[in-house]
């Protein structure tokens, strides 16, 4: 009975110790931070994460204008509406016709200088955008009587444009949702200012 209850004694001493050992063995991780649920819980957090580091990297590649200058186009544009249309016209006092009138709102947007016709400006500098990443003062282009371009307007929000229309019109606000427009629309572009470092490679 001596050693039985010896050997007893002992293993009653020992299993708190034991027990010790083996909480302290499953805290260490949890301090260091290599438990299982830490593993499973990073890679969803980056993969949660994931989606707008890519919105940033799209947003990098088409970078939207300034605040200060969106306004200032349209509010040259908006201070116009009623100016009757007139082909080839690029002023208050003569009249706008479509390219004109878009001209004149970025007139005073530095390192902007936009080609005459709407055409050319559908061609020329500037990022393609598509329609539902539309911003104020994205230009946008149509396509009236024609295959190719040959009208522009000022995107100005919620689906809304400034434009010259036609021969007997005035500058006025319409919008894409109408089935015409939508038919006619072909692409919209986003003027940007030229960098400083594109400047100077071309002046070389």
């Amino acid at each position: 009975m001596r050693p039985f209850f010896k050997t007893w004694l002992t293993i009653c001493l020992l299993m708190p110790l034991a027990a010790h050992a083996t909480n302290r063995e499953q805290r260490l991780p949890n301090v260091n931070g290599f438990t299982p649920k830490s593993h499973v819980s990073a890679p969803s957090s980056k993969n949660k994460q994931a989606p707008r580091l890519n919105r940033v990297s799209s947003n990098k590649r088409v970078p939207v204008m300034a605040a200060k200058q969106s306004s200032d186009v349209l509010s040259r544009a908006v201070n116009v509406l009623g100016t009757p249309y007139r082909w080839g016209g690029s002023s208050p006092s003569k009249g706008f016709d479509c390219s004109g009138l878009v001209k004149y709102a970025f007139n005073d947007v530095a390192a902007i200088d936009l080609p005459r016709t709407s055409n050319a400006m559908a061609s020329g500098h500037g990022q393609k955008v598509d329609r539902k990443d539309l911003k104020p003062g994205d230009l946008i282009f149509f396509n009236l009587k024609s295959r190719r371009v040959n009208h522009v307007a000022i995107y100005m929000g919620n689906d809304r444009f400034i434009h010259a229309p036609r021969r007997g019109k005035s500058v006025t606000i319409d919008t894409l949702k109408k089935p015409y427009w939508e038919k006619h629309y072909v692409v919209a572009k986003r003027v940007l200012p030229k960098e400083p470092n594109t400047l100077r490679i071309v002046q070389r």
